[in-house]
């Protein structure tokens, strides 16, 4: 699969894995929400095991254990990084923390995980040229489509301005009456042809207040339909289906508890498909 370059720049989102409290569990939702077949669970990148989910034979996303009961439950999205080194200087530079300092994972790569002022958790991968970085299929079904910070309205100034200084995104306010900051790689145009995520408002999509976080979105065929699937296996709508100009979309949680959402994108293209 071709993959346009700005999905390989710097700050681009690249992989996504589920810390689950339990691993079995998740695999049977998310297997029968998006068809997902899974590899053996490696031991060499997570205690407990590490297991790859995919999409007809392609890396799609990744489950593993928490390691403390204590941790939240949650999808992490990993942003990419050509020195992850460099990366974690300017996240303290700009206001945010590092939550795990660089390390060695496995394939060789460099990851940390840092959290913006608003307290919305990240990872950091790094990317190699030449070399596959994360996803290896997005924008079909049960695949990877789109990410956004969602943020709190009054700091939302605070976030911009953060991840202006750590990834230098180019940004746009689109969404009419809605507070929405598009995010492209810089150097790139700031279109929505080149966008790669953004920011939104905790506000304008939960009915209560909830810690800031990066919300994963991945394509369904049917959003509907994926809706009535994920509550008739124990999940949960946060934000019933609604239409949107870039497809239908809901925000849920899975039967564990942790908050995704699924895109159903239009015929033509979404904003950030490969």
């Amino acid at each position: 699969m071709a993959v346009r370059a700005e999905l390989l720049a710097e700050g681009a989102p690249c992989w996504a894995d589920a810390m689950l409290p339990d691993v079995a569990a998740g695999k049977r939702f998310y297997g029968e929400l998006f068809g997902w077949t899974f590899d053996e669970p490696s031991a060499r990148t997570a205690p407990g095991g590490y297991t790859t989910a995919r999409v007809d034979g392609r890396a799609a996303a990744g489950l593993f254990p928490k390691p403390d009961g204590r941790l939240p439950t949650v999808w992490n999205l990993h942003l990419a990084a050509s020195d992850v080194r460099a990366a974690v200087a300017r996240v303290r530079e700009a206001g945010g923390d590092v939550l795990t300092e660089p390390t060695t994972a496995d394939g060789g790569r460099t990851v940390a995980v840092a959290a913006d002022p608003s307290g919305a958790v990240f990872g950091l991968l790094e990317v190699r040229p030449g070399r596959q970085a994360g996803f290896g299929v997005r924008g079909v079904h049960g695949a990877y489509v789109w990410a956004e910070a969602v943020t709190h309205t009054a700091g939302k100034e605070a976030v911009d301005a953060f991840y202006d200084g750590v990834f230098g995104y180019g940004t746009t306010q689109i969404g009419g009456d809605s507070d929405f900051m598009m995010w492209t790689p810089g150097g790139a145009p700031a279109d929505e042809e080149h966008a790669i995520g953004g920011r939104s408002l905790v506000e304008e999509i939960y009915p209560a207040r909830v810690p800031a976080h990066f919300l994963t979105y991945f394509a369904v065929d049917d959003c509907d339909a994926a809706l009535r699937g994920a509550v008739r296996m124990g999940g949960r709508p946060l934000r019933e289906a609604e239409d949107s100009p870039y497809g239908r979309y809901a925000v849920l949680a899975d039967d564990q508890g942790t908050r995704f959402a699924v895109l159903e994108p239009p015929s033509a293209a979404a904003p950030g498909d490969a």
